[in-house]
């Protein structure tokens, strides 16, 4: 495995980083069983783990945490906070109060000292990011963690914080992780390039963009009806009709779907890591079997015709909306305001 720099922080990860997400109740109930991908994992040589402490409501740092027993020191450890744990409203968010409450949450569960990389999970309008930059800074200072991340920020929210972190002279973002797969690469239009501008490292997350690029889900086919009809970027027509055009593709290139994907989202040179999500030992064997495969340019050209540079197809249902592509008040004048002048 060949183990990249993270941004200009000096540590060397791996350019797969495994996902916890599917640990728990919302995909692999059995902790034993969940140890072991994670351990199989380690053995192959991925040292960077990521997870969150919403996933599961907490379930997969707890099963992290005990996984990684006698073996902390070997792993690049990642977690995230911001998303409700609980119907407090106070607990959630990126405010310094809660953030100084859930990162002793997040200890506890993952049974260590130290956490590796804190990412704030979603950005939080509600909050001043030099609230939430201070807050972090004092983590890193007690030594409770060792760097700082965001993720899903857009890249004028990367430039503020690092401006922010500069001017307060606070510990700044070290990390971002967005979105990234053939069929959604908008991040390579503005935060890739800011954030190599600013040397941060990347972990991409969905780079099989949640199953679509496995070939399991085609037009007219999907099996999954349950995933379907929960998520439905799984039904959008164009990113169906995109995978119909990426499969043969793969078939010309001898490779199966899951290897072309993920050799895909860690070609560009913005990217230190993709994230895989796992659920069973099997999936993470299929994982791993690609991990060396690299794309010729040929086959890249060819995918840039499917899908064209810095262009979504369709989006996530779980990627970040801003406040104003939410919240109609935002895009629009109150009606007494509208008349033209």
């Amino acid at each position: 495995m060949q183990y990249r720099t993270l941004g200009r922080t000096g540590i060397k990860v791996s350019p797969y980083a495994l996902g916890a997400m599917m640990f728990g109740a919302i995909g692999n109930p059995d902790h034993d069983d969940s140890i072991r991908i994670i351990h199989r994992a380690l053995d192959a040589g991925i040292n960077f783990v990521d997870t969150a402490d919403a996933y599961a409501h907490g379930e997969s740092e707890e099963i992290v945490g005990k996984a990684l027993k006698g073996r902390r020191g070997d792993v690049v450890l990642a977690t995230k906070l911001h998303l409700p744990m609980g119907d407090d409203p106070n607990q959630r968010g990126n405010s310094r109060r809660w953030i100084m409450t859930e990162v002793e949450n997040s200890l506890r569960r993952l049974q260590t000292d130290h956490i590796d990389l804190y990412q704030i999970h979603r950005p939080d309008p509600d909050t001043d990011i030099e609230e939430t930059l201070s807050a972090l800074s004092d983590l890193i200072h007690s030594g409770k963690v060792r760097a700082i991340g965001s993720s899903t920020m857009p890249a004028s929210d990367i430039i503020e914080a690092q401006w922010v972190a500069e001017r307060r002279g606070l510990e700044r973002f070290r990390t971002e992780q967005p979105t990234y797969s053939i069929l959604n690469r908008g991040i390579e239009t503005e935060v890739l390039p800011v954030a190599q501008r600013y040397g941060m490292g990347t972990m991409v997350w969905s780079p099989l963009a949640q199953g679509m690029l496995t070939g399991r889900i085609r037009k007219g086919q999907q099996t999954d009806l349950r995933r379907a009809a929960y998520f439905k970027h799984l039904s959008d027509e164009r990113r169906l009709d995109a995978v119909e055009q990426i499969i043969p593709l793969a078939e010309e290139a001898g490779l199966p779907m899951t290897h072309l994907a993920m050799a895909f989202a860690i070609t560009h040179p913005g990217v230190t890591s993709a994230i895989i999500g796992p659920r069973t030992m099997e999936q993470l064997d299929d994982l791993l079997a690609g991990v060396d495969v690299t794309l010729t340019d040929e086959i890249l050209d060819r995918i840039d015709e499917i899908v064209p540079p810095g262009t979504d197809v369709g989006t996530l249902d779980m990627a970040y909306l801003p406040p104003a592509l939410q919240r109609s008040n935002l895009r629009r004048r109150p009606v007494n305001e509208r008349s033209a002048a």
